[in-house]
Parts: structure tokens; C-alpha cells; sequence
């Protein structure tokens, strides 16, 4: 694989913005390179064979024993092609190159090339430090954390040894500072600073300078250089006590629980403005919860350590590569003195990082994997899993056997004339709704019993109650994690706006309003299954005030939901658009309640709210969908009509989205037109319609997504935040 194909493989892809412009660079090279070969010599542009000139020079010799330094001549100095200058604009560091030879011919190309390499080195450079800056200041975090763990487990565990060293350490910071009171007084002031200076040397001048005699002075000597190793050893062993022990517990007095709003207690909480903290209660779950959150937190930046790290070296690769080409391209030597420069850089030279990740690996090891290397640096550095694509095969396998079945639906349909026969409309308004056509046509009951077939009317029931049973079933079994992750994501809505909004919960919820037409049929299924009689395919749901009030509150509520979550949006980010896009939700209740009030009631006047309704919402959303959702019809974009960044690059795509998005919602003012497409039953009408906002909901994932990561790399956003499980009492201050 080519190097720039390489490099563009194993970026960051919310960094990418950041990473050396190599193609761009490679195509500033082929100019240079065009230009070289058009303005050639034509001897030099012959085929004829020719010696290499470094075969007529001198020979070097086999037996030099050994080389002095080689220092740079006078020719070298004046060979050189570049000059690197360190210069610092606006108080950023950064490198200015001096191309000399921008008076040869075609130097303007080559001008150009370095003026723009330039700019990609500065802003790689600042970029990294940048960085650098924030992993430190998370790693200072991450201390003082990790200090207020340590304390906690001292406190909770109370481990052996714990009283008695701290009991003969606070003998020992007593006896030491009674010691140099008495070591202090006896001192003169310049031995006094000597010691201070160096703690194993006396200054003999100044001690002889007392107006004593020599005899009494030496013994003055020796009495207190003893008293100084004795307080040189007591400071000592001091340390050794203190490098044993664990982090003091007065850390606790200053240290609070952190408690995140992700909860309806705490959030209610916030909302209230009562303080999320809590008082430190030392007990073993608080401990693991606490230990628990840390140690995602130490690999979550450990995470962003090797990214860092990846960066600096892939670009410090893509600088040498390009320096490389350019030499070749060129015949000149710049690759050195450039390299030389990017070596010594902040971004060659720095080592931080690699010293924090050794760090953190010493720290990891021994606090959460119980001294065990093997474990811990499998958690901190997971094995890329193998690539599986059964998920795909089998979503790929089932959506073509529901086109088969389907078309075997149609042709049955047409070859038994099912369309005339009597008990058409009994089947199209109870067994229909239930979406069981593909496993049960039967139109007419037994002549003999004067039922339908217990078996084949449970059937639908009996789907529908396999789906719950394996969606709430605890074995692991049939992708238990993700089934746990969708039915968290579902509480999380139901419970909207009591727990924080996060891409998961408001992009389900996105989805649950697409399929108001299921939620309608779920509550069918409880209607007929439950107070009609299936045997005889007999109901009363239509004309039940309960059902039809229901009706209304179901085709309601994932708007609902989904306003909700708008709403807690904006409470927490004080976003304006969010307020924004909760009025278009707002908008489309309105719309969905009186179109159900028009398909139960009829009459020209819930008509004409229906159709105002569903014309502003159906304007307002498509609005929303195309402008905010999918980023398009900016005015300022080099894609006309489009946005800048593109992850397709075939144009007429976005353009035939966009057309089949409001084709599309359009198609949901069905209802209220009462528009039939081959005289086809009201309620295959309703599932056809159903079936298209599902398809449009599909097209819109795909470009909602593309927005949301494009958004992410426009921010730089490559992790996720993990909450921290203590608080200090200086943090707060700071916020207030």
C-alpha cells in the first residue's frame, strides 16, 4: 500500500482536518515536476545510455581506520537550498523556511511548495501542543483523583500497618522538628545558609569567626555536624515513611461525591438547584463505584495517549516522505535540513506524552489489575476484534425473502381472486392491521364449526409475544448487550426529560416517530386480542371511546418524547435550536392529532385543520430535515446547494435525497387527501404509506449521521467524556 493511502487509513477521523495535507503537498510536487520535464534540455531528454558521473570520482579507499566528524565547508554553506528559522507569530511557536534558490528558473513553483509546507507544519505543530496542554491538565485531574481514591480505600479497607506508620510518623515529624530547634539555635546564621545550600557541608569560615578558641571551635564542629547527619538521616527515613504510606486522609475533608445528572433524582436535583454533591459515605460499593469510574477514566486517556502519540509520528512520516519526493523530484538536498528542524520541534522532540503513558501504565497496573501487566495492558490496549459480517449477510438475506414473500403474497392474491371475495372486508379490517397477511388469507370460516382456525388467528399474537419474550430474555444469548443497550435507550425515552440526552436516546426516539402506524397496531392487538372474539374475528375497538382516545395518545406520544428531550437540550445547553426544534415536534402533535380526529370523526372542518396542520408541519420539518438535520443549502458552500464536506462524491446523490425526502413527506397527507392508488382498501393504503416514511426515515439516518460525524471532525471530537467520581472543594469555587 502507497504511503498516502496509508496515512489517510490510520488518522483519527475527527482529526483529520488536523493531519498533514499530504495529497495536496504530492500535488504541488507534480507541478514542479511538469514544469522540470517541459523545460528540459532536449539533451537531456534523449534516450541514449549514460554513465553515472560518480564513477569518475576518486576513490574513497577500503582500509580509513576511521573518519573525523564531517563539519560543513564553505561549498556546503553555499549548496544549501533552504534556511529554517524558528520565528514565533502571535505568540505561537512555529518554523518559516527560506527557499534560495527562488531565482532559478521555475523557483516559483518551488516557492509556493515550501511557503505551503510551512503552513501545514505550524498547523500540525499548534495543534498537538494544543493537545499535549490538555492531556496534561486531564492527567493533573486524574491525580488528584487518584489521590482521593487512595485515601478512600485507606479509609474504607483501614489495611495493616495503617495506625502504627502513621503513628511513628507523626513521632518522627515531632522529634525532627525538636531537633532542628535545637540545631537552629546553636547555629550561626551563615551555616545556617551553607546547610540550606548543602546539606552534608559546613562552612568552616564562618563558624571560625565566633571570637572562641580553635579547640572549643572544633569541638562546636564536630557537635553539630553530627546533630546534622542525625537530622539528615531522620529527614530520610522520613521519606522512606511517607513514600510507603498512603495519601494522607485529610484529602477526604476537602472531597465530595460527584453525582452526574443522569438520573430523574438528580436531574430534578439541578433543576431545583440543589447541590449534586454528596458527603463521602465509606462503604465497599462506594468504593467499587468509585474505583470503577476511574479506571474507565484511566482508559479512555490512555486511549487518547496512543492516538496522540500516533499523530506526532505519523506526520513527523508524512514530512519525511514529502521531503523525500521532493529531493527526487527536484535534485536538491533540502530533506535534511528540514527533517533536522522538525526533529528538534516541539513535535519531534517533545516526549511527554510517552513518559505520561508509562505513567499510566505503572498506575493502571498496580491500583486496577491487581499488579497483573498481562491483564491490565489487555484492558488499556484491547486487540482489534476480527470482522464480522453476519449481522449484514443476515440483514441482506431476510429484507430479500420479504421482497419473495411479498411478490408470493401478490401472485396468491391474484391467482385465488381473493379481491372478490365476500369476506374481504372482514379480513382487510381485523386481520390486516395485525400484518399477519403473510402467514394467514384465509377469508371464510369453517362451514362446520362456523370459526376461523384457533391456531392461524393466534398466530399474529403468538409473533408478536416471541419478539417481547426474546427482547427481555436475560440469558446471553441472541446479542444480549444490544438488547440491553436498545431497551435502556427506550427507558431513557419514556422517562424524557429525567435522564441527559445523548445521540443514542434522541436518534431512537427518532425513529420510534416513524412508526406511529405499529404503535397504532400494538394497540390493536391488545384491543382485539384481548375484549374481541378472534374465532369469529369480531371486535368493538373502532367504535370504543377508549381505543379512539387512545389512538390520539399514541399517534402523540414519540413526538412527545421527542419534545421532551428538545426541551431538557435546551435547558442544559441554552442552544437556541433546540427550542427551535422542539416547536417543529410541537407542530407535528398538532398535525397527527387532527389528522386522527379527521380519519375517526370526518367532516369539513376537522378536514381543513387537518390539512392546515399538516401543511405547516410537513414545511417545517422538510425544512428541518434538509437545512438543520443534514447540513445542505448552505449559501456560503463550495458545493452549491450543499455543504462543504462531502462524504459522497457524486453530488447528484444529495440531490436525489433531497427530492425523494419531500416526495416522500408528502406522502403522509394521504390521510387527509384520501387519495387511492388502484382502489385499493383504506387500509393497504395505510400500510403502503407506513412502509414509505420507513424508507424515508432509512434515507434519512444515513445523511442525519454523515452530519453528526462531520460536525464531530469540525470540533475535533474524537472521545467521550467519563465522569469523575469525586469533587473537590476548589473546583467548586472555580465555578462559582
Amino acid at each position: 500500500m502507497k504511503f498516502g493511502k496509508e496515512f489517510a487509513s490510520q488518522m483519527v477521523p475527527e482529526w483529520q482536518e488536523a493531519y498533514m495535507n499530504y495529497e495536496f503537498l504530492k500535488t504541488l510536487l507534480k507541478e514542479i515536476q511538469l514544469f522540470k520535464q517541459r523545460n528540459r534540455p532536449a539533451a537531456a531528454r534523449s534516450n541514449g545510455l549514460r554513465r553515472n558521473l560518480t564513477l569518475y570520482r576518486a576513490f574513497s579507499g577500503l582500509a580509513k581506520r576511521g573518519t573525523s566528524p564531517r563539519t560543513e565547508t564553505g561549498s556546503d554553506i553555499e549548496n544549501q537550498v533552504i534556511l529554517v528559522n524558528n520565528v514565533r507569530r502571535e505568540g505561537v511557536e512555529g518554523s518559516e523556511t527560506m527557499f534560495l534558490g527562488a531565482a532559478d528558473e521555475g523557483g516559483e513553483y518551488e516557492l509556493v511548495y515550501f511557503k505551503r509546507l510551512d503552513d501545514e507544519f505550524n498547523k500540525v505543530l499548534k495543534f498537538y501542543k494544543s493537545k499535549v496542554e490538555e492531556v496534561m491538565e486531564e492527567a493533573a485531574v486524574l491525580d488528584k483523583q487518584m489521590n482521593a481514591l487512595i485515601a478512600f480505600r485507606v479509609k474504607v479497607e483501614n489495611p495493616r500497618g495503617w495506625t502504627n506508620s502513621l503513628e511513628e510518623t507523626t513521632q518522627l515529624a515531632s522529634d525532627v522538628a525538636a531537633s532542628r530547634a535545637v540545631l537552629l539555635a546553636a547555629t550561626p546564621s551563615a551555616a545556617r545558609a551553607s546547610r540550606r545550600a548543602a546539606m552534608d557541608v559546613i562552612d568552616e569560615e564562618s563558624s571560625s569567626s565566633q571570637g572562641t578558641s580553635d579547640e572549643s571551635g572544633d569541638d562546636n564542629q564536630d557537635r553539630r555536624e553530627m546533630e546534622l547527619v542525625k537530622l539528615k538521616n531522620q529527614d530520610y527515613k522520613q521519606n522512606d515513611i511517607r513514600a510507603i504510606r498512603p495519601a494522607p486522609l485529610e484529602i477526604l475533608q476537602h472531597v465530595k461525591f460527584n453525582t452526574s445528572q443522569e438520573t430523574p433524582r438528580s436531574t430534578i436535583k439541578g433543576f431545583l438547584n440543589i447541590p449534586n454533591q454528596k458527603d463521602l459515605k465509606f462503604s465497599k460499593d462506594n468504593l467499587k463505584r468509585a474505583e470503577e469510574q476511574l479506571r474507565k477514566a484511566f482508559v479512555e486517556f490512555y486511549h487518547k495517549l496512543r492516538l496522540l502519540k500516533n499523530y506526532s509520528f505519523l506526520n513527523i512520516m508524512a514530512f519525511s516522505k514529502i521531503m523525500k519526493k521532493y529531493d527526487k523530484i527536484a535534485s536538491r538536498s533540502a530533506s535534511k535540513p528540514y527533517m533536522k528542524m522538525v526533529d528538534n520541534s516541539y513535535l519531534g522532540s517533545s516526549d511527554e506524552v510517552s513518559k505520561l503513558m508509562e505513567r499510566v501504565e505503572v498506575a493502571f497496573i498496580k491500583h486496577f489489575s491487581n499488579s497483573n501487566r498481562s491483564k491490565a495492558m489487555n484492558i488499556l490496549r484491547p486487540k482489534k476484534k476480527r470482522e464480522r459480517h453476519r449481522v449484514t449477510f443476515s440483514m441482506g438475506f431476510l429484507v430479500g425473502c420479504t421482497f419473495a414473500l411479498i411478490m408470493a403474497l401478490v401472485l396468491i392474491i391474484r391467482a385465488r381472486n381473493l379481491l372478490d371475495k365476500a369476506g374481504r372486508v372482514l379480513y382487510m379490517e381485523t386481520m390486516f392491521p395485525l400484518y399477519s397477511v403473510l402467514a394467514n388469507l384465509d377469508m371464510e370460516m369453517d362451514p362446520v364449526t362456523q370459526d376461523y382456525k384457533a391456531i392461524t388467528e393466534l398466530l399474529p399474537f403468538g409473533l408478536v409475544l416471541l419478539v417481547v419474550v426474546i427482547m427481555l430474555c436475560p440469558l446471553n444469548i441472541i446479542y444480549r448487550s444490544s438488547r440491553f443497550f436498545l431497551l435502556v435507550c427506550i427507558f431513557h425515552c419514556v422517562l424524557a426529560p429525567l435522564y441527559k440526552v445523548s445521540l443514542p436516546d434522541f436518534f431512537l426516539a427518532d425513529q420510534l416517530t416513524s412508526q406511529v402506524q405499529a404503535l397504532r397496531s400494538l394497540e390493536f392487538y391488545i384491543c382485539y386480542y384481548g375484549w374481541g372474539d378472534y374465532k369469529l374475528r369480531e371486535n368493538s375497538c373502532k367504535s370504543s371511546d377508549v381505543f379512539n382516545t387512545f389512538s390520539f395518545i399514541v399517534a402523540g406520544v414519540p413526538y412527545w418524547w421527542r419534545l421532551l428531550q428538545c426541551l431538557r437540550r435546551l435547558y442544559e445547553e441554552k442552544d437556541a435550536k433546540q427550542g427551535y426544534n422542539g416547536l417543529k415536534y410541537l407542530s407535528t402533535i398538532v398535525a397527527v392529532c387532527a389528522r386522527t380526529a379527521y380519519t375517526l370523526n370526518r367532516g369539513a372542518t376537522w378536514k381543513l385543520v387537518a390539512w392546515i396542520a399538516s401543511i405547516i408541519a410537513t414545511i417545517y420539518s422538510t425544512y428541518w430535515d434538509i437545512v438543520m438535520d443534514w447540513g445542505l443549502f448552505q449559501r456560503s458552500s463550495k458545493n452549491r446547494w450543499l455543504r462543504d464536506k462531502l462524504l459522497i462524491p457524486h453530488k447528484t446523490v444529495y440531490f436525489v435525497a433531497i427530492v425523494l425526502n419531500v416526495l416522500l413527506r408528502l406522502a403522509w397527507m394521504q390521510t387527509v387527501m384520501n387519495i387511492t392508488i388502484f382502489s385499493l382498501h383504506r387500509q393497504t393504503m395505510v400500510a403502503l404509506v407506513a412502509s414509505l416514511e420507513i424508507i424515508r426515515r432509512g434515507l434519512w439516518n444515513f445523511f442525519r449521521l454523515e452530519n453528526e460525524h462531520l460536525n464531530n471532525v469540525g470540533k475535533f471530537r474524537a472521545f467521550k467524556s467519563v465522569p469523575l467520581p469525586f469533587n473537590y472543594d476548589e473546583d467548586d469555587d472555580k465555578d462559582e
